[in-house]
């Protein structure tokens, strides 16, 4: 076995748990310990402007810079008792990830000294360089300057001797350079539109607003092995690797017994969120090897997606000191289940009512069949665009594969609700109907008690499904910001019931009662939705011809898919409900086009690199190896007993020769393929030119050297093995 390999397997199978001390008291006893949360704002602020706050927080009212002051006083006690030194805004530019500046509490005192200082203007506003993050040509590189402001929605955290405070990102001229900024005017449009329509219900409606549950999956790796593996340490996933004998085919990893290992990372991760405000609920093992999921309980959109990017993150530094590396690739090894973040999402009025769940009344089932169909409107209407807002180089490897959803976007109801609504479709009366909530269901099994059965099974094969009281949007990837789903989610839904809203008002005021004009538009939407409701097999080649026939967006080229940005009705839709103008649709499709191409880029320039230095030399190597002792069989042995007692060798030598020639072939075909594309001056046409001429590369040569990984003596074989790296000891 090579050396780095060996010492790989050596470290991996010695390591030991690293076991966490629980803390003496309860989790609800230090959860939200490193956040300036509501108890703290009471604690630290006067009365005066702890109301002033949080009116700011529950209704969008601006603060005053006075006001800000004093925030930010309460915020520099609070946080320095804490041991805090620093202070950072924390956004989310379009890299995928956050950032963050780091500024002292400290300014001259006038006498020679320093001392602590942090000013509301400190806390509302920062300037940070606008030029060296993806703007898309929003920001040219002499055009530095762009400002971070403060978002009182999303409670400042203390993260070691920071206080960090979640920001919008800006430019100079003010468009969205981030992601928080569009998802906070998406979730004002859903908002505004959804309480026009709930007062058609209850007058008593004042605010909407849009939850999130995300359920974070993903994987571990030994971090000898990922050391040991090039590919994983540059791009996040294995290019190259045959399947194990055993992965996934048994089941038994699915809802297993969590390893020690993975457990007390799990323990030390739970802790750490939980004192940072991120509602921990759910953890558990995933159905592939070394995958694992971790789920929060429900909480505000952006609250959510926050949540997720600093879990995230911290993900990776607990991973580090259990001697893991955690990975967020989509699909960081073939054959076995990729990860994705389903994204749990639902409206709830301010007075408690769930907007996505059956009433026990005629008239509240009205509102929940109202809420579901206009949904469903928004989503039928855009579904190409929603499928662009998960597009990327990573999930295009995980979506219709092993119980990923397919990328097509369809929604499954259910059978009590597709019948519901085809029973108000068909109908010519204003009565109302009642809809059956969860019932009881015996079993025939001795002590076993009464189970409560939803109105509606799953569908795993469905992007967007209802499952009850919300849908899970589940073609969003492991790896993304929810952020991006969520801003064409919440403003596709906003256009539909802003529409809805418009449509029954008009009828109203032509003289329809009000229950007449809600069926008669809603009648007129049910029938329009029918091509987005499948509650079939999302994988079979039927639902593909069948999509195509119902006017679904079928593309399966990311490039092509993030066109849809750029579609008349998406500009119309971004630009009608406030949330982005076409400048900054064009700068974002820019820089999806750039980072396409950039990460097809980056894997063939890394596989390249394996298969001439790794792969070539060693199948090289086992066959000269081979070939010796043939040539020595042939001095033995006379012309007939060589051959025949060398035939198995020869053939051997043979298919190396093939795969070998192969993949040197393949590699020089496919530099001089990225050549010819990196020469293509505008971004669009060359991350389509990575599509179309680069990325199949990655597959082909893939094949020959997992096909040279089973013929090469073991101990030859440089890399790392999906049976090694897959199995945590």
């Amino acid at each position: 076995m090579s050396s780095l390999r060996f010492k790989a397997v050596e470290v991996a199978s010695k390591r030991q748990p690293v076991e966490i001390s629980l803390p003496a008291e309860r989790p609800s006893n230090y959860f939200g310990k490193y956040v300036f949360n509501q108890e703290k704002m009471f604690r630290y602020l006067p009365r005066e402007t702890y109301r002033l706050l949080r009116r700011a927080i529950e209704e969008g009212t601006p603060l005053s810079l006075a006001v800000a002051d004093e925030v930010a006083s309460g915020m520099k006690k609070w946080a320095m008792e804490m041991g805090v030194t620093h202070c950072t805004h924390w956004f989310q530019p379009l890299t995928e990830g956050t950032a963050e500046k780091h500024d002292a509490f400290v300014v001259h005192d006038g006498k020679g000294g320093m001392i602590e200082d942090f000013t509301g203007k400190q806390l509302v506003q920062q300037e940070p360089d606008a030029s060296s993050f993806p703007s898309g040509g929003i920001r040219s590189t002499f055009e530095a300057r762009g400002y971070s402001a403060w978002d009182p929605a999303s409670p400042v955290f203390i993260i070691g001797d920071t206080l960090m405070i979640p920001t919008v990102f800006i430019s100079y001229t003010g468009e969205a350079l981030d992601y928080k900024a569009p998802l906070k005017k998406a979730l004002a449009a859903v908002d505004k539109a959804a309480t026009k329509v709930a007062k058609f219900f209850d007058e008593n409606v004042s605010h909407v607003t849009a939850n999130l549950g995300w359920e974070q999956e993903y994987f571990l790796v030994d971090e000898a092995f990922y050391h040991a593996r090039p590919d994983l340490m540059l791009t996040g996933r294995t290019l190259m690797g045959h399947d194990s004998a055993k992965n996934q085919q048994m089941d038994d990893h699915y809802f297993g017994a969590i390893p020690e290992r993975v457990a007390e990372f799990m323990k030390d991760l739970e802790i750490q969120a939980l004192q940072l405000g991120i509602p921990c609920k759910t953890r558990h093992n995933e159905v592939a090897p070394n995958q694992f999921e971790l789920a929060p309980i429900f909480e505000e959109c952006n609250l959510a997606v926050d949540h997720n990017m600093l879990l995230m993150s911290l993900m990776r530094k607990v991973a580090k000191k259990h001697g893991f590396r955690m990975l967020l690739h989509e699909k960081p090894f073939a054959g076995v289940n990729g990860s994705g973040k389903h994204n749990n999402w639902s409206l709830t009025t301010n007075n408690g009512a769930l907007l996505h769940s059956p009433g026990r009344t005629p008239e509240e089932n009205l509102r929940f069949a109202v809420f579901i169909v206009e949904t469903l409107r928004g989503v039928y209407r855009h579904n190409g665009l929603l499928k662009a807002s998960i597009a990327s180089a990573s999930n295009a490897y995980r979506l219709g594969a092993h119980e990923a959803p397919p990328a097509i976007i369809s929604a499954f109801v259910g059978k009590q609700i597709g019948d519901m609504l085809q029973k108000i479709a068909h109908s010519t009366t204003e009565q109302l109907f009642t809809l059956e909530g969860k019932h009881g269901m015996r079993l025939d099994i001795p002590q076993i008690p009464e189970l409560m059965i939803d109105n509606t099974d799953r569908n795993r094969t469905s992007p967007f499904a209802f499952t009850g009281n919300r849908f899970e949007f589940r073609a969003v990837g492991s790896s993304a910001n929810c952020a991006s789903a969520m801003i064409v989610l919440n403003t596709a839904v906003a256009e539909a019931l802003a529409d809805f809203h418009e449509r029954v008002s008009g009828r109203i005021e032509k003289g329809q009662t009000k229950t007449a004009a809600l069926l008669d538009v809603l009648r007129e939407d049910i029938k329009d939705i029918r091509p987005i409701i499948f509650e079939g097999n999302g994988y079979s080649d039927e639902w593909k011809t069948e999509a195509e026939k119902r006017g679904l967006d079928c593309e399966v080229s990311v490039p092509l898919m993030i066109d849809t940005y750029l579609h008349p009705q998406s500009i119309a839709m971004f630009e009608r409900m406030g949330v982005m103008k076409k400048a900054e649709l064009q700068a974002r499709n820019d820089i999806k086009w750039e980072t396409y191409q950039k990460r097809v880029q980056i894997e063939s320039r890394v596989l390249g690199d394996l298969a001439m230095n790794h792969i070539i030399p060693v199948a090289t190597r086992y066959q000269t190896q081979l070939t010796e002792s043939v040539l020595r069989l042939q001095q033995a042995f006379n012309k007939d007993d060589a051959q025949r007692l060398g035939s198995y060798n020869i053939d051997l030598i043979e298919k190396i020769n093939k795969h070998t020639t192969f993949i040197a072939q393949a590699t020089n075909e496919m530099v001089e393929a990225r050549k010819k594309a990196n020469t293509i001056p505008t971004l669009r046409e060359k991350a389509i030119a990575y599509h179309d001429t680069i990325a199949p590369y990655l597959e082909s040569i893939r094949y020959h050297i997992d096909k040279l990984e089973l013929i090469v003596e073991d101990s030859l074989w440089t890399l790392p093995k999906y049976r090694e790296m897959l199995f945590i000891r």
